[in-house]
């Protein structure tokens, strides 16, 4: 069983910046595919970026350029660095671990979820 635990969420204004951290237990963090999902209020929880255990990332639409992903497997973290945030990202933030070291934007392909950290985005 892996725990995968957030952090780093929190409001800032439009155009700021956060630092989000997923930390994993395990000794088999290296060979999982991470991603990040995020679920603004009242919709459905949607694919932000991926990194897989060969380092392949890939980023939604929304996000690219802004965000980005990366992996520290010797902490077992993943983090997700946020510039230029806006109004719309504001949601809570999840991390999910595929065992299969793939990465995806369907959540049915994860099978660990964190407890998700809240980021709001004033304007």
């Amino acid at each position: 069983q892996v725990q995968l635990v957030e952090s780093g969420g929190g409001l800032v204004q439009a155009g700021g910046s956060l630092r989000l951290s997923c930390a994993a237990s395990g000794r088999t963090f290296s060979m999982y595919g991470m991603g990040w999902f995020r679920q603004p209020p009242g919709k459905e929880r949607e694919f932000v970026a991926g990194i897989s255990w060969t380092r392949f990332i890939t980023y939604s639409d929304s996000v690219k350029g802004r965000f980005t992903i990366s992996r520290d497997n010797g902490k077992n973290t993943v983090f997700l660095e946020m510039n230029s945030l806006k109004p719309e990202d504001t949601a809570v933030y999840y991390c999910a671990a595929s065992r299969d070291g793939r990465v995806t934007t369907q959540t049915s392909r994860y099978d660990y979820w964190g407890q998700g950290t809240q980021v709001t985005v004033s304007s």
